[in-house]
């Protein structure tokens, strides 16, 4: 709609917004009117309309099976359109048209903000399936005549009152028709039912709506006032009303079309069952964030045993042992402390990498330990390994790049790519998404002849049996381009950003 409205007409930024407001409510217009609708605006040159938004009901057979935005239609070729953005008025004159064999009347709604006619709504109903209309019916159509009067007025949507569709009730979720008293007139099946649910056992008729939601609802103190007033439709709201055994959802809408409030429409939907799904997950997340953090506990009190049984250690091969197995400890609890404060199972995988960077540094002071690049988002099962193998890779390059007391810089640099497209055929689902890390010292570089696939040393096994077994990875070790060593890690990661 941007794009059509600013190439072809005159409206200003604030006009499109007033029209996007429009498009955002007027599926509510379309299912009470049991019609189509397309928003026409007059060209820049006002020589043609160009038809910028279009909407099908709900609640009835569309009058269009070709998408009309886009078209462009000369003036007078449409005389209901010319009419209404001439006089300001709603046009409903004419016989129905006839659109592969189907009988569609035709009405013409101007569109009006701040005492301008911006463009024109038509309205097409298919009259093909057209009977006695029940009492429900006659209410939907009388209610989007009174929203059609508040359109052309220029008092309908409401400014300020941006809706949510997907999340607001919608007419055929429950309706319920109020008179300016905010006695109930009428109350659809499905509004019924959702008072129901709230424990209502009496038929809403006649009732003031406000005062029958507040009793249904449990005592709230000083917003009673402000619930019997939104139930009574006297300002455009939306609100729950929970019992203990249900909740509905609310949204008023009062209904002015000659400038005077003449009643309200209060649309209802049974939210019960989705607010009880709703605090199961929240309830689950809760509990996995805390496994998540017991576990870091418990891992955390598993490293403290191991550093005090390092320090009663007469054998300084056996300390230094003990003391990594802490730091592989300590590696996958910052994993899972992480862990315990997200919502899901996926972690900004930097903090983590900062984190052990910092606690591996400490075992060989003089050393700058440095990342660059990102790693990003990665799930939790890629993340746990992998922290276990960059605690390994830097605790190799600082025990064995350098001579003692010599200083010297690890680098670690993450780069991701690929995985902006789907995941690949035939290769398990896998995403083409990699995470590339290198981790380059300026040390003393490899001893002649080491082959990192036969290597003995325990923490290279480690590696090598997390990057290609568990992560589904590269892993190799390189002589530096000028000096020291470079371990290179290709792993296959989801396309998280």
């Amino acid at each position: 709609m941007n794009d059509l409205v600013r190439q072809h007409t005159a409206l200003t930024e604030s006009d499109l917004e007033w029209l996007h407001l429009l498009v955002s409510e007027w599926q509510l217009l379309s299912d009470l009117s049991f019609a189509d609708l397309v928003l026409w605006v007059p060209t820049r040159d006002g020589a043609r309309y160009v038809s910028v938004a279009q909407m099908r009901p709900n609640t009835g057979p569309t009058s269009y099976q070709d998408d009309m935005v886009g078209h462009l239609v000369p003036r007078g070729r449409r005389p209901l359109l010319d009419a209404a953005l001439d006089e300001g008025r709603i046009v409903r004159e004419g016989d129905p048209e006839w659109r592969e064999e189907v009988p569609v009347r035709v009405e013409s709604i101007p569109v009006r903000r701040e005492g301008r006619v911006l463009g024109v709504i038509a309205r097409n109903t298919n009259l093909l399936t057209v009977r006695t209309p029940s009492r429900l019916e006659l209410t939907y159509l009388q209610s989007a005549s009174d929203l059609a009067q508040m359109i052309a007025a220029g008092s309908f949507p409401f400014p300020g009152q941006q809706v949510d569709m997907d999340a607001s009730p919608r007419v055929g979720d429950g309706l319920i028709r109020l008179d300016a008293d905010g006695l109930v007139q009428y109350a659809s099946p499905n509004a019924l039912s959702a008072y129901h649910r709230l424990g209502l056992a009496s038929d809403l008729v006649g009732h003031h709506l406000g005062q029958t939601t507040d009793e249904l609802a449990p005592a709230r103190g000083p917003v009673d006032e402000a619930l019997v007033k939104l139930a009574s439709g006297y300002a455009p709201r939306e609100t729950e009303v929970e019992s203990g055994a249900g909740v509905i959802q609310l949204r008023a809408i009062p209904l002015k079309p000659k400038g005077v409030r003449i009643g309200s429409l209060i649309l209802c939907r049974d939210v019960t069952e989705l607010r009880r799904r709703e605090r199961e997950l929240i309830t689950k997340d809760a509990t996995i964030r805390e496994i998540h953090h017991r576990v870091k506990n418990n891992l955390q009190t598993v490293a403290a045993l191991l550093r005090l049984q390092a320090r009663r250690m007469d054998s300084e091969q056996g300390r230094e042992a003990l003391n990594e197995a802490v730091r592989r400890v300590g590696s996958i609890a910052i994993v899972h402390e992480t862990l315990s404060q997200n919502l899901d199972e996926r972690v900004e995988f930097d903090e983590i990498a900062d984190r052990v960077l910092a606690m591996v540094s400490e075992i060989s002071p003089g050393k700058t330990v440095r990342r660059t690049g990102r790693f990003g988002i990665l799930d939790a099962e890629v993340a746990t390994p992998l922290s276990m193998v960059l605690t390994e890779i830097l605790q190799n390059a600082l025990e064995h790049a350098f001579a003692t007391g010599e200083r010297g810089t690890v680098e670690v640099h993450a780069v991701r790519s690929g995985g902006t497209g789907p995941k690949r055929p035939g290769d398990g689902g896998r995403s083409d998404a990699r995470l590339l890390i290198t981790v380059q010292d300026d040390g003393r570089g490899l001893p002649e002849g080491f082959d990192p696939r036969r290597a003995g040393n325990l923490g290279l096994q480690i590696v090598r049996t997390l990057v290609e077994g568990e992560l589904g990875g590269g892993f190799d070790m390189l002589p530096g381009q000028e000096r020291g060593t470079r371990v290179i890690l290709d792993i296959p990661v989801e396309p998280h950003k």
